[in-house]
């Protein structure tokens, strides 16, 4: 596989350009790391009438690889602003790190290393316009770097080493996952594409079967008028009525239930007739029975006034 290692600063002097440095020469026999720089590309500015030319070309060295690595420091809990600018020139008019894999590693003079800066990065990262696949899961973070290395650019510490290379071997099978689920996608899109264009001859003999059956099919139920079959049977339904009722069809301006044994009843009047006064209800039929009298109520306190 081959990889793209950006140095997040544009520093003469750089542990993290030595940390993407010593993964090029470590890693030489899994993948192929080009550590590339941004010191030359111009502090973004939207003026511009067109993208640098030294965009253009890291945006390309970005497409052609299988993945790109961050060396990041970090200034001020965040990222460097060369950095900062870079990315802004790889989400304006080119988006090469869109559904790019992304390992994001760090080294300071601190003791935690760039853990704010990487988590910054990784927000960043996840914006609109950049959308970038950034490596889960595995953090590499890289302190006290200035007695990190020995002379000849090494690190030193074997546990050290030994984190890097798990953080590694997780990017590559996190990048080889990704591309196969990519080429699946795109060969699926393929496949797509050459069943919706099909022989005119069939596309027409398609159609011609597409409008006989709407002409078979009642706009008004969606149910089909085939000749062999009735509204019941197309629909899978089933009436079932008691053998004293008699169904009246939707023709029927009653549109109503009938019994065919027995006779119609007139509906009883109603008991009780309601007066304006909400207190009282009478019958109709019968006189209404004497209560005790109410005694008089102080509609103020509530209390009786007998």
């Amino acid at each position: 596989m081959k990889f793209i290692a950006i140095v997040g600063t544009n520093a003469t002097k750089s542990y993290n350009r030595k940390l993407l440095q010593f993964m090029s020469s470590h890693f030489a026999n899994q993948a192929q790391i080009e550590v590339t720089e941004i010191k030359d590309i111009p502090l973004f500015c939207e003026d511009y009438e067109q993208t640098p030319q030294s965009v253009l070309d890291l945006a390309q060295k970005i497409e052609g690889a299988d993945g790109v690595i961050f060396g990041t420091p970090e200034y001020d809990h965040d990222i460097p602003a060369a950095l900062k600018s870079v990315i802004e020139w790889l989400s304006w008019k080119v988006h090469p790190l869109t559904k790019r894999p992304v390992m994001i590693v760090g080294a300071s003079l601190g003791n935690l290393g760039t853990v704010q800066a990487q988590e910054s990065l990784r927000r960043i990262l996840d914006s609109p316009g950049l959308g970038s696949f950034v490596l889960p899961g595995f953090q590499f973070l890289l302190g006290r770097a200035e007695s990190a290395f020995d002379e000849k650019g090494n690190l030193l510490d074997p546990g050290t080493v030994s984190w890097l290379e798990q953080c590694f071997n997780g990017f590559i099978h996190y990048a080889s996952a990704l591309e196969k689920l990519q080429s699946a996608q795109k060969a699926q899109i393929k496949t797509s594409s050459i069943s919706h264009s099909l022989d005119p001859q069939l596309k027409k003999q398609e159609a011609k079967s597409a409008f006989q059956a709407l002409d078979e099919i009642d706009t008004t139920t969606g149910a089909s008028e085939t000749a062999d079959m009735s509204f019941e049977e197309a629909n899978g339904i089933n009436f079932v009525l008691d053998d004293d009722i008699e169904f009246k069809l939707p023709d029927d301006p009653i549109n109503t239930l009938e019994t065919t044994t027995s006779p119609k009843v007139a509906p009883e009047p109603p008991v009780l007739v309601y007066t304006e006064d909400a207190l009282t209800s009478a019958s109709q039929t019968e006189p209404p029975k004497k209560s005790a009298p109410i005694p008089a109520v102080d509609t103020t306190t509530g209390a009786s006034e007998s």
